[in-house]
């Protein structure tokens, strides 16, 4: 981000760094201040995140320092604290009192996605703020809804309208990027008839996630198409949806669908599937097939094979487990809370509000309370678009697209993605762009640059774009490695 990002304020004819707050202290917030600090000229000034630990950790890590207090306007206890302060801070300034602290001039809302309708609007209400949303925007139609009317009337110094972007962090990846290029600027295999898209979540990612974590539930948060895959959704309608260039002055109309189905079901992790030597055991610590399970807690939180604390992981996802992991000096400390952790467990008289309101990390997957699909096919089709141009007509042709989502695999959000134009096919992948053309029997094959880890080596990027283009503005992006749900 450039000193003329539009971001950036002019503080007595000075261009001063542009000022942020995280709301969400999680794995997501983390990664956006630390890109904001390695990747930009900006500065993290501020968190709001309710628990403690991670509100002061965060806040030591990034903000204030291990040895200072924090400053005033640094850490908030919640985003409502933050928006009951800025309204006093703003109401200092303007009568002139000395030494008013600065306020941020943008927020990350990395919360949870049943909560960022009442985030955003609250902080478009207040007014003069960028806001940066995580994918998915809201839960519901009418939140989203609610949420774009209340951005409308967001505006900055001099009038301007806000700054506003959603997480959809495929679209920025070098790797993406250049498949856009080669399909849709160079036509390198003509028009697109089909494409077959797959996003494996991962066995025991998914387990974590969907099935044990935050995500589980339709009613507490949304289907796992909309938490786990808008970012693919979303990938294929830029490609396939969007003209070339969007900001150019005779750019073209989007090509919109003509028909969606989708079908899914939660096939594998539910009661029916559950061994019979496990018996009625509800929870990983306390069941006799245990040892053998694959989704065994303590395999996957605390054994050194996969990502548990015996391997040296103090990380994603044993953090969202123990969030003060950290804390523990020695790993037989570690592993010892963090089975005490697993050990946690409901019964039958548990009120389902009280069931609802936390993980369950311990419990096994085929007792838990989870509902959303583990496997989920979308077909999206498009109808020829003939369009007038000078000279004579044009058109688009008709095409398909399949998305796979697959919570059984080996890969873990390593997206993969087949292509089939008139004149060859593309497969793409993580790592590489591999075009056959039919008219020349050639390969050629592109090995884009890699930026990160996160998200299946495909470059998760910081993008803020203008409410009033968010389907296609051109963005000034920095890379952010961020673990997916």
């Amino acid at each position: 981000m450039s000193t003329t990002s539009p971001l950036t304020q002019a503080v007595d004819g000075v261009q001063e760094p542009p000022r942020f707050l995280i709301i969400g202290a999680g794995s997501r917030g983390q990664t956006y201040a630390r890109c904001v600090r390695s990747s930009t000229n900006g500065v993290v000034a501020a968190i709001a995140e309710p628990d403690d630990y991670k509100r002061n950790r965060f806040g030591e890590t990034m903000i204030w320092g291990s040895q200072a207090p924090p400053p005033e306007g640094a850490a908030f206890r919640d985003w409502r604290e933050f928006v009951a302060y800025e309204a006093r801070r703003r109401a200092r300034a303007e009568a002139g009192e000395k030494d008013v602290p600065p306020g941020v001039d943008a927020v990350f809302v990395c919360v949870l996605d049943e909560m960022h309708r009442e985030v955003v609007v609250a902080l478009a209400r207040l007014g003069g703020l960028h806001i940066m949303c995580e994918k998915p925007l809201a839960t519901t139609l009418q939140d989203c809804i609610e949420m774009y009317r209340a951005l409308q009337s967001n505006t900055v110094a001099g009038g301007q309208q806000a700054v506003f972007s959603i997480g959809h962090v495929l679209r920025y990846s070098p790797h993406n990027m250049l498949l856009r290029k080669l399909v849709l600027h160079d036509r390198v295999i003509g028009d697109i008839q089909s494409v077959v898209h797959t996003e494996p979540v991962g066995w025991w990612h998914f387990a974590h996630s969907y099935v044990r974590g935050n995500w589980r539930r339709e009613r507490t948060s949304a289907p796992s198409l909309l938490t786990k895959s808008c970012h693919d959704i979303d990938m294929l309608l830029w490609l396939l949806c969007s003209p070339p260039d969007p900001s150019a002055r005779d750019s073209l109309p989007p090509h919109q669908p003509a028909a969606i189905a989708s079908t899914g079901s939660l096939q594998y992790f539910k009661r029916s599937r559950k061994p019979a030597e496990a018996g009625a055991a509800t929870n990983c610590l306390s069941c006799g097939a245990e040892p053998r399970c694959k989704y065994s807690a303590k395999r996957i939180y605390v054994g050194k094979d996969l990502v548990g604390v015996e391997s040296g992981n103090r990380g994603w996802p044993v953090s969202i487990v123990l969030p003060d992991i950290e804390s523990y000096g020695s790993q037989s400390e570690a592993r010892e809370a963090m089975l005490a952790e697993l050990a946690r467990d409901y019964d039958a008289d548990t009120p389902d509000a009280e069931v609802a309101s936390r993980n369950w990390f311990g419990r096994c997957v085929f007792e838990s309370d989870n509902d959303v699909c583990d496997e989920q096919v979308v077909t999206i089709s498009w109808d020829d678009d003939p369009l007038p141009v000078k000279g004579g007509s044009s058109g688009r042709n008709a095409k398909t697209a399949v998305f796979h989502m697959v919570a059984q695999t080996k890969r873990i959000c390593e997206r993969y993605t087949h292509l089939y134009g008139e004149h060859g096919e593309i497969f793409a992948d993580s790592t590489t762009i591999t075009i056959e053309d039919f008219r020349t029997g050639k390969t050629a094959v592109h090995r884009p640059e890699i930026e990160s880890h996160g998200h299946g080596t495909l470059g998760p990027r910081i993008a803020f774009v203008s409410i009033d283009a968010l389907p296609e503005a051109k963005v000034a992006t920095h890379p952010s490695p961020i673990p997916g749900k």
